[in-house]
C-alpha cells in the first residue's frame, strides 16, 4: 500500500545531488516509519538515532546502480534522510552555511549614524563553537557598518565609523538562554565615545533584561558608517581571510530601528510568510529576498544518514522495495575510527606562526622523528629510547635519553626576524656538572649560536658570534628555584624580543602541573637572526632525560620587555586540558573534530575532567558523559550531537504535561518496579588516582537484607576521568542516591498525537533529559502527579496517525535543594513518627520526635508555614505546629495527594519535599 495523502503533513526527504527530494509518495506502509532518539540510561552514551522506512522501488528509482533511475550515481552510502511534519508557524531556516540568508537593499538614508537599536528573535545554538552572525550590514572592508554576532556564546555588536579596517566591538555572555529567545543591542555615540547595551527577552515584545552593565568603548572615529551594504539576516562576511558563518537555527523575526527605541526601518517577520516565499515586503515597506527553501515550517523528527541501499523484490517482479535504515552521526563515529592524537600533537600545528615541529611520539625502535609539516626534514637522533616515557599528560609516549645521545633538527627558512623555540622535557635530577641542554644555530645576525646549560648550582644562557666569541650571557645562580623544575614535566622556552638594535634572548621554565614559571634574559647588539638548526648533545649528566614536541615558531615584531613569550599554543594542551569541565571538553572536541557538530546546553557548571588521553572521539565523549552524569543525544534537525550537563536536569519545569484521566496517555501505562537500574553500593575511582565509596545503609532500597527491610547489595564500580581525587566520593554518593531511589521506571509512556493535536507543539520540542508530568494517574501507580525525565523519544508517524512513545525514569532524584527556597530549602527531620493513631478525617496529629531537633513551631517561625509533609504515602499540608517538646501537635489539611486513609501510631512522618544536596 502506498503512502496516501496525509492530513498530519508527514514528509520524507532524501538529499540527492545536494538538494532535498520529497520521497513521501514512495513510502510503503507494510512497516511503520519508526524514529528513535536518546539513551536507555542517563549518564551513558545513547545508541545512534535511527529511522526505518520502506520505499517503493517498482521502477528501480531507488537503485543506486540503475542507469535508468533519475538518481543514477546520485544515491549512495550516507545519503541524508530526514522526516518532518508541519510546525506551528514558518521561520527562516539557517543551517550554519552561507547558502541560507535573507536580505534587503541598503537603508542608510533611513538610519541615524549616531545611534542604533537592533533586535532578533531566534531559536538557535546559542552556545555553539565559533562566530555565528545574526543580522547586520557588514560587507568587506569599505562597506562595514554594524553586525550583531554570537561568538562562543557571547553576544557582540561590531561597528565601524568609516567602513574600513578600523572597527570596534562590545560583548557580554548571557548567563543562560532558553532555546527560543530574543536578543537586542543598542549603540549610542557621543563623539568617539560609544555606549553599548545588550539585552535578552522571551520575544521581541519584551520585557527586556539587560545583560550586565553598559559597555563603553572609545572608537577610532565618531559615528556609525552609513555605507551601501545591504541589511542581511545571518550574513557571511569575510574577515581576515575567514568567512564568518551564520548561526545554525531559526530566525522568527527581527527589527532595526533608527536610534534607540526610534522608528522601525526594517521588520522582517517570517512567522506570517507562506513556506517557500523568496520575496516579500515587510511592515516597514522594505523589500526582502530569501534563499530558496529557507522560509519553511517543517519540524524535523529525524535527520540521519542511509548507510546501505538493500534491494528487495518478489518473484516475477510484481513488487520491489528498498528497506532503508538511517542512523545518526553516532553510528559513523562508532565504526573503526582511529584514536585521536595527543592534545599537544593536535594543537601545536594549528598555530600559524609554526615553522618546524617534531612531536617525537614514535614507537620503540625508531631512529628518527618525523615532522607533520610539509617541507620539514625528520629529526635525526642517536641514543634515544623512543616510546619509553608515557607519563606526560598531554603527549603520547616520548623518548628517553640513553647517554651518550644526540639530536639534530634542521629548521627551514622562516620569514622576518624574531623566533621562539619550545619543547616539553622531564629530568629527575639536575647534573652536578654543567651540561648543555640545547643549542640553536642562527643565520643572518651577529649572534650565531644560543646555548643553554644547566647544573645543580646554576643555569646559563650564552650568546656567541660566528667566531665562537661570547657576546652576551647570563648565569642564574638560584639552584633552589631551578631544582623546583626537576623530577617533573616542564615546558622549556627560548625566545627573542627586540628594542632598537638590541636583541634580548630569554630562557624560561614552566611547570606543567603547577603552572609556576621562571625566566632569565640576556642581550646583545645584534639582530635576532633566524634558526637554521637545533641540536642536543647529552652525556651521562643528562641521562634519563625525556623530551618531545619540539617546535620552532616565527615571533616577528615582539618588542622588549617581553618577560613572557608571545607563543602560547602549548598552554592547556601540555597537561591534556586537565581540569576543564565536561561541557568545555565537549565543545572543544567539537571545534577540533567537525564531524561531531556538537553543541551544549548553556550550563558551564559540569564536572572537571582529567587529562584527555589518546582515545577515539566517541570514547572521549563517553568519558564526559560518565563523569558528569548528563545526557548526550543526537539532534533531530541535522547531523550532530547535543550534550546537556547533569545540572540542567535539576528542578525542571515540565516540558510536556499529560492528563491521564483526560485521555492524554494511551494504554498501557505500566511502571517497572524492578531492579534493572538499582545500585546501592557505589565505588568511584579517579583514573590514575584514589577512590570514593558510598553505601545506602537504610531504607527500602538499602543494602540491608530483604528480611531487614532492604534489598541486599547491588554493587557498581566505575573508573572515571576526573581532575582530582576529591571528586570521587561526592560522585559515588550521587550515583548511589540516584541508583537507590525508591520509585518505578516508566519504560513506555504512549501518546497518540493524532488524537491530541493540542499536544503536538510541546511534543515537537521534547528532547531527552526534559521533564514530563502525568497528572491524575491511575491509583495503581501511586499518588500523582508523576514527574518523569525522558530518556528516549520514539515517534511512529503513519498516515492519519502519529504515536509518540517515551522511555522515562523518575525525576524526583533531581529535585535538589535551593537555599532560601520555601519548598526546596527545608532540612528534613532526623526522625519523627505519629505518637497516636489517626483516622482519615482527623486534622490534628500528635507527632513524636525520635531523633534530632523538634519541628519548628508556627509561633516561632510563622513565615515557614504552610508546608507539606507525608505519612504512610499520604501528603498533608501543615498549617500550624505547637509545643516545643516531643510530642508536638500539628494542625494539617489531609489528603493533599488524594490519598485518604487512617494511620497507626509509629507511622513515619517527614517532609514531602526534603532537601536533596546536589552534586
Amino acid at each position: 500500500m502506498m503512502f496516501p495523502e496525509d492530513p498530519l503533513g508527514l514528509r520524507g526527504e532524501i538529499r540527492i545531488g545536494g538538494s532535498w527530494v520529497d520521497t513521501t509518495r514512495d513510502m510503503l506502509l507494510r512497516e511503520p516509519i519508526t524514529v528513535t532518539h536518546g539513551a536507555s540510561r542517563v549518564g551513558s552514551l545513547p545508541d545512534p538515532a535511527s529511522c526505518t522506512v520502506l520505499l517503493n522501488n517498482r521502477n528501480g528509482t531507488y537503485s543506486p546502480r540503475n542507469p535508468r533511475s533519475p538518481y543514477y550515481r546520485k544515491l549512495g552510502r550516507n545519503s541524508a534522510l530526514r522526516i518532518t511534519v508541519p510546525g506551528a508557524e514558518p521561520w527562516l531556516d539557517l543551517d550554519g552555511t552561507t547558502a541560507a540568508t535573507a536580505s534587503t537593499p541598503a537603508v542608510p538614508a533611513l538610519l541615524t549614524t549616531t545611534a542604533l537599536d537592533v533586535r532578533v528573535e531566534a531559536t538557535a545554538d546559542w552556545w555553539a563553537i565559533g562566530t555565528g552572525t545574526l543580522i547586520g550590514r557588514w560587507d568587506p572592508a569599505g562597506r562595514r557598518s554594524w553586525l550583531l554576532v554570537l561568538t562562543d556564546g557571547m553576544l557582540q555588536l561590531r561597528w565601524s565609523p568609516d567602513g574600513g579596517t578600523g572597527w570596534s566591538y562590545a560583548g557580554r555572555a548571557p548567563a543562560s538562554l532558553p532555546v527560543r529567545a530574543a536578543l537586542r543591542a543598542t549603540l549610542t555615540t557621543t563623539g568617539t565615545v560609544c555606549t553599548v547595551r545588550l539585552y535578552t527577552a522571551a520575544t521581541l515584545a519584551g520585557p527586556w533584561a539587560q545583560i550586565g552593565a553598559d559597555v563603553t568603548v572609545t572608537a577610532s572615529a565618531a559615528g556609525i558608517y552609513a555605507g551601501t551594504a545591504p541589511l542581511a539576516i545571518a550574513p557571511a562576511p569575510v574577515e581576515s581571510g575567514t568567512t564568518w558563518l551564520p548561526i545554525a537555527g531559526r530566525i522568527h523575526r527581527a527589527e532595526v530601528r533608527s536610534g534607540v527605541d526610534g522608528p522601525i526601518v526594517a521588520a522582517p517577520d517570517f512567522r506570517v510568510l507562506v513556506p517557500g516565499t523568496e520575496g516579500w515586503s515587510d511592515s516597514a515597506g522594505r523589500a526582502w529576498t530569501a534563499a530558496p527553501s529557507t522560509v519553511t515550517d517543517r519540524e524535523p523528527l529525524f535527520t540521519g544518514e542511509i548507510a546501505e541501499w538493500p534491494q528487495r523484490w518478489t518473484p516475477g517482479d510484481h513488487s520491489a522495495w528498498v528497506p532503508l535504515t538511517a542512523a545518526g552521526i553516532l553510528r559513523r563515529l562508532g565504526q573503526g575510527r582511529r584514536p585521536l592524537q595527543s592534545t599537544l600533537r593536535r594543537r601545536i600545528p594549528s598555530d600559524p606562526a609554526l615553522i618546524a615541529y617534531w612531536p617525537m611520539e614514535e614507537e620503540q625502535g625508531a631512529t628518527q622523528a618525523y615532522s607533520p609539516l610539509d617541507g620539514v626534514a625528520p629529526l635525526r637522533t642517536t641514543g634515544l629510547d623512543y616510546g619509553a616515557d608515557t607519563t606526560m599528560p598531554g603527549a603520547g609516549a616520548l623518548p628517553t635519553v640513553r647517554a651518550p645521545a644526540s639530536l639534530t633538527a634542521t629548521v627551514p627558512p622562516m620569514p622576518g626576524t624574531g623566533w621562539h623555540l619550545e619543547c616539553v622535557y622531564r629530568l629527575d635530577a639536575l647534573p652536578a656538572v654543567a651540561a648543555e641542554l640545547i643549542r640553536v644555530r642562527l643565520a643572518g645576525a651577529v649572534m650565531a649560536t644560543v646555548a643553554v646549560t644547566v647544573s645543580a648550582s646554576a643555569a646559563r644562557i650564552e650568546l656567541r658570534d660566528v667566531d665562537d666569541v661570547v657576546i652576551g650571557g647570563y648565569t642564574a645562580t638560584t639552584p633552589a628555584t631551578l631544582s623546583d623544575f626537576a623530577g617533573r614535566w616542564n615546558r622549556f622556552q627560548l625566545f627573542t624580543a627586540t628594542a632598537g638594535g638590541t636583541t634580548y634572548v630569554s630562557m624560561c621554565w614552566r611547570d606543567v602541573a603547577t603552572r609556576s614559571w621562571w625566566v632569565w634574559t640576556t642581550s646583545a647588539t645584534t639582530a635576532p637572526g633566524r634558526p637554521t638548526q637545533v641540536t642536543g648533545a647529552w652525556g651521562s649528566g643528562l641521562g634519563g632525560l625525556s623530551l618531545g614536541h619540539l617546535g620552532v615558531f616565527s615571533a616577528t615584531g615582539i618588542a622588549f620587555p617581553a618577560t613572557a613569550p608571545a607563543i602560547t599554543i602549548y598552554e592547556g594542551a601540555d597537561d591534556g586540558f586537565a581540569g576543564e569541565t565536561a561541557i568545555a571538553r565537549v565543545r572543544r572536541l567539537a571545534g577540533e573534530e567537525p564531524i561531531l557538530q556538537a553543541t551544549t546546553r548553556p550550563d558551564e557548571a559540569s564536572e572537571r575532567m582529567g587529562p584527555q588521553g589518546q582515545e577515539t572521539a566517541l570514547t572521549l565523549l563517553s568519558q564526559c558523559v560518565e563523569a558528569d552524569g548528563g545526557i548526550l543525544y543526537e539532534r533531530m534537525d541535522r547531523l550532530g550531537l547535543t550534550y546537556r550537563a547533569r545540572r540542567t536536569l535539576y528542578n525542571q519545569t515540565p516540558a510536556l504535561v499529560l492528563d491521564y484521566a483526560g485521555g492524554d496517555v494511551a494504554s498501557p501505562l505500566e511502571p517497572d518496579d524492578d531492579d534493572a537500574d538499582l545500585v546501592n553500593d557505589v565505588t568511584v575511582t579517579r583514573e590514575g588516582g584514589s577512590s570514593g565509596r558510598s553505601v545506602v545503609e537504610d531504607g527500602p532500597t538499602s543494602v540491608l537484607p530483604p528480611e531487614e527491610g532492604g534489598v541486599g547489595q547491588y554493587e557498581e564500580a566505575v573508573t572515571l576521568s576526573l581532575y582530582e581525587d576529591g571528586q570521587a566520593q561526592p560522585i559515588a554518593a550521587w550515583r548511589a542516591h540516584v541508583g537507590a531511589w525508591d520509585e518505578a521506571r516508566y519504560p513506555t509512556v504512549r501518546v497518540l498525537l493524532h488524537r491530541r493535536p493540542e499536544l503536538i507543539p510541546a511534543a515537537l520540542r521534547l528532547r531527552p533529559g526534559d521533564l514530563i508530568r502525568i497528572e491524575h494517574p491511575p491509583i495503581y501507580t501511586g499518588p500523582g502527579p508523576l514527574d518523569l525525565i525522558v530518556r528516549q523519544v520514539q515517534h511512529v508517524p503513519r498516515p492519519r496517525a502519529w504515536e509518540m512513545t517515551l522511555m522515562c525514569v523518575p525525576a524526583s532524584p533531581y529535585r535538589i535543594g535551593v537555599v532560601g527556597d520555601q519548598v526546596r530549602g527545608r532540612v528534613d527531620t532526623s526522625g519523627s513518627q505519629l505518637a497516636l493513631p489517626v483516622t482519615e478525617a482527623d486534622t490534628t496529629l500528635s507527632v513524636a520526635v525520635t531523633a534530632g531537633r523538634p519541628w519548628i513551631t508556627s509561633a516561632a517561625a510563622p513565615a515557614e508555614f504552610p508546608f507539606d509533609a507525608q505519612m504512610g504515602g499520604e501528603v498533608v499540608t501543615v498549617t500550624a505546629i505547637t509545643g516545643t517538646s516531643s510530642p508536638q501537635t500539628w494542625t494539617v489539611t489531609r489528603a493533599v495527594n488524594r490519598i485518604e486513609k487512617g494511620h497507626s501510631a509509629g507511622t513515619d512522618v517527614r517532609l514531602a519535599n526534603p532537601t536533596i544536596v546536589a552534586l
